[in-house]
């Protein structure tokens, strides 16, 4: 019987990494397809030889970039969402052209100022009952930052898919899941998640009570204020 993988010191990432590559690797081979469920978390752990906390965190991680879409109560499936754009290649683009952070800042600003315009004009009601939720389960994880930044990440998503276009909701997957991979390093810096949560919950209900301009000022001033915490979380050299 093989031993149990330990989570010891680097472990963590790396087992995380271990779960990404996997999942990867069914959904390349068709094995996985959109829309499909997967195997019982016991049963993947199992397999993989990771316990159950780190596959979690594989499954969160996949989750945040778009993959993987959790369903409560009836567990975790292959997103039939929009892809990101290969923020890989943002990343190596970002490498090669010296992108400043400013400048992926003012990107995002930019974008999703107004896709949370239209989406206080296009929210479906399963989009505000989604929004709703992700608020409560940031509220839930003001002690846990990590577990915070997916329920963070799953918000924004959910307000690109409610703008009802899919090639903006694409490019704000390719924008959100290059920004998710710098932050969940630094995340656990972070020091007042009740003033993220809250105004998370000032946008959801400007989206809710189809105001588009209020949507488009309270996303304005939490990306800001957003942009100015996360600054603060990087350590200085």
């Amino acid at each position: 019987m093989k031993k149990e993988q330990k989570d010891g010191n680097g472990g963590h990432s790396q087992l995380t990494m271990q779960v990404v590559e996997h999942v990867r690797a069914l959904i390349s081979s068709g094995e996985l397809k959109p829309g499909d469920r997967l195997p019982p978390e016991r049963e993947l752990a199992r397999e993989l030889n990771i316990s159950r906390s780190s596959l979690r965190s594989g499954i969160g991680f996949l989750s945040a970039m778009g993959v993987l879409q959790s369903r409560h109560g009836a567990g975790t499936f292959v997103s039939t969402g929009p892809p990101a754009l290969d923020s890989s290649s943002l990343s190596v683009l970002g490498a090669l052209h010296h992108f400043l952070p400013w400048q992926m800042f003012e990107a995002r600003l930019v974008l999703e100022a107004n896709v949370v315009s239209l989406a206080a004009e296009r929210a479906t009601d399963e989009h505000l009952a989604e929004l709703a939720e992700e608020v409560a389960e940031m509220y839930a994880a003001l002690d846990d930052p990590q577990e915070y930044l997916v329920h963070d990440v799953r918000f924004h998503r959910t307000i690109a898919r409610a703008a009802g276009n899919p090639i903006l909701a694409a490019l704000m997957e390719t924008i959100t899941a290059n920004l998710y991979e710098t932050r969940v390093e630094t995340v656990h810096n972070a020091r007042d998640l009740k003033e993220s949560a809250e105004m998370h919950r000032e946008i959801y209900r400007a989206v809710r009570s189809r105001n588009p301009i209020k949507a488009r000022q309270a996303m304005e001033q939490h990306l800001q204020l957003a942009h100015t915490a996360q600054t603060a979380e990087i350590p200085a050299e």
